[in-house]
This record gives structure tokens, C-alpha cells and sequence, in this order.
């Protein structure tokens, strides 16, 4: 069944599950009281080890040699890691969620031009539609609380896209097996050192009390997952498009803010909302309906052959064209 799937939305579905376990983590960072350094440390040290083993259990002896195909992705991927979760932190605590996201919306825009300018990725109109619209939809949602907070919180909160742009674009611009990219998954325990280094130097290692405790246990057991799905989609997708699924959990994040806190969203959360979601719908849909098409055209799904090749040398690195060709 998953191999009949579409390449792009296979991209699409694995993303989505990885932001969707993500979308607690706003509650999460809102719901400890530790300080930034405590909470980093344990953010980095948690998520971390347990990156860690699954890199290691994936490739074992060959760990190392993955990290080091990665080439200059081992250094940038972990880098715009550790900065977009540092910013993201620092700028909850320093302005409001509402300013947090509408910087945090931008991430697709970025991602778009670093591809473009940088790495030769060619996006179609339709994805760059989908882009403003979500954009769009994502800043209606937060526009109830825009305004409020510090200037200071706002340059450490348009850190949040910038990383995040860097990081989906040079990950999904490295070739690797068939149409996917190379697995930079492997790279993410070296951005949580460089969280957790920084932390400890500013007093971060030490024992938080039993609650919170509690809270950053369920995050480094949870959020793993959601990082390993969400750097694997960057296999399948550009990096704007990467960038533009995690939209989805301003919406989600929303909702559980919704549920557990018993915060009503504002109407224009609702309308944002729907846009998103409708968005992405359509989009989706015109792809399933553009391929089908061509399948009863008589087109042979190169598509589909080149995945079925690719699928037994997933992890052997083979050569595979530049990202920018893949779409």
C-alpha cells in the first residue's frame, strides 16, 4: 500500500505525523517553570540520547559513515536545529505566542528562497499559492495577541523561521538514494549537543523538581519521533514545502490549547484555520488528480519505477539526482 502511494505524498504523510506528535510542545514549553537553561539542557540531553539510539540502531557500524556522507549538512543541519529550538524557548518567554507565530509562519517563504537561490530547487506556482495562503491563514490565527511583548522577543522570534528554513533546505538538498535525499536524521544528536553545551555553561545541568521533571521526560520520550519524521520528510519534499506542513501545528497547537487549557480561539483562529487546512486539502487533491490523469493518458509512472528501485538501497547512499530535479 505505501509504495502505491505518490512520492510527494508519502513526503506529505510523514511530515504531517511528525508535526503532529510536535504540536504539544507549546503546552509543554508553557505548562514547565523551570528557567531557559534548565529547561535546554534537559531539552538537548533527553531528545538527544534518544536520537541517538535510534541513529545507532538504524545503522549501527555504519553510524559514523552516515554522519559523514552528510557532508556540509552535518554542520548546518545541527546548527539551525539547536538555534530554532534555543529561539523558539527564549522568545515564548520574552513576547507573546501571537508574535511567536507569525515569525514562525515565515518559514515556508525563507525556505522557498534558500532553495531557490541557493540549492536550485524549482517550486510550482501551485506550491507557492498554497505558501501565501497559509501564511495567510497562520497569521489570522495568532492576530489576537500580535503587538504585545518586547522588541527583543521579536528579533529572537524571527531567528525561529530563519533556522528552520536553513536546516529543511540543506537537508533536502543533498542527493541521495533514488529520488529521495540523504538521511540527515542522523546528524540531529549533534544538534542537540549543541543545545545542551550552551545550557550547561549557563547552569542549565541540574535535577529540576519532580513535576517539571515529569514534563521534560514526556518531551524527550514524544518529541523525538516528531524531529526523526519531520527531518525524514525533507527527503521526499523541498525544504519550503517541509517548512510549509509544519504550519499545521499552529492549527493543531491551537486546538490543544483549546482542549487542555480551555482557551477559546478567537473566530479568526477558525477562519485561519480552515484556510490552512483547506489549502493544503486542494492542493493535495489536484495532485492525486493530476497523476491519475496521466495514468489514464497512457503515461508510463516513472515516478513509481524510480521508487521501487530506490526502496532495497534506501540506506546505501547511492548517487541520485539534485534535489531541484527530483520534482
Amino acid at each position: 500500500m505505501w509504495k502505491r502511494l505518490p512520492f510527494r505524498l508519502r513526503g506529505y504523510l510523514i511530515t504531517m505525523t511528525g508535526v503532529l506528535l510536535l504540536s504539544p510542545d507549546a503546552l509543554l514549553v508553557k505548562d514547565t517553570t523551570v528557567d531557559v537553561a534548565t529547561f535546554m539542557f534537559w531539552r538537548g540531553l533527553l531528545l538527544g540520547l534518544v536520537l541517538l539510539l535510534i541513529a545507532a540502531a538504524r545503522y549501527r557500524e555504519r553510524l559514523v559513515g552516515a554522519v559523514r556522507a552528510c557532508g556540509p549538512a552535518a554542520l548546518w543541519c545541527p546548527l539551525a536545529f539547536a538555534a530554532s529550538a534555543w529561539a523558539f524557548v527564549g522568545a515564548t518567554r520574552l513576547t507573546s505566542a501571537g508574535n511567536v507565530l507569525v515569525m514562525l509562519n515565515l518559514a515556508p517563504l525563507v525556505a522557498g528562497l534558500i532553495g531557490m537561490l541557493f540549492f536550485g530547487q524549482r517550486l510550482r506556482r501551485q506550491t507557492w499559492v498554497v505558501i501565501v495562503v497559509c501564511i495567510a491563514g497562520a497569521c489570522l490565527m495568532a492576530a489576537g495577541e500580535v503587538g504585545q511583548g518586547s522588541l527583543l522577543g521579536l528579533g529572537v522570534a524571527l531567528i525561529i523561521p530563519v533556522s528552520i528554513a536553513v536546516n529543511t533546505s540543506v537537508a533536502s538538498s543533498r542527493p541521495g538514494t533514488g529520488k529521495r535525499g540523504l538521511d540527515t536524521t542522523v546528524v540531529l544528536p549533534l544538534g542537540c549537543l549543541a543545545m545542551l553545551l550552551p545550557a550547561a555553561l549557563m547552569g542549565g545541568a541540574q535535577l529540576p523538581d519532580a513535576d517539571n521533571m515529569q514534563r521534560l521526560i514526556m518531551m524527550g520520550l514524544l518529541l523525538p519521533l516528531a524531529y526523526f519524521l519531520i527531518q525524514t520528510g525533507a527527503r521526499y519534499l523541498p525544504g519550503a514545502e517541509v517548512s510549509l506542513v509544519m504550519l499545521l501545528e499552529t492549527l493543531v497547537g491551537t486546538l490543544l490549547v483549546w482542549w487542555w487549557v480551555g482557551e477559546v480561539p478567537a473566530l479568526l483562529a477558525f477562519v485561519g484555520g480552515g484556510m490552512i487546512v483547506a489549502a493544503m486539502l486542494i492542493s493535495s487533491l489536484r495532485d492525486l488528480h493530476r497523476q491519475r490523469r496521466k495514468a489514464a493518458e497512457g503515461a508510463p509512472d516513472a515516478r513509481r519505477l524510480r521508487d521501487e528501485a530506490a526502496e532495497e538501497s534506501i540506506e546505501r547512499g547511492d548517487a541520485a539526482p539534485p534535489v531541484g530535479e527530483r520534482h
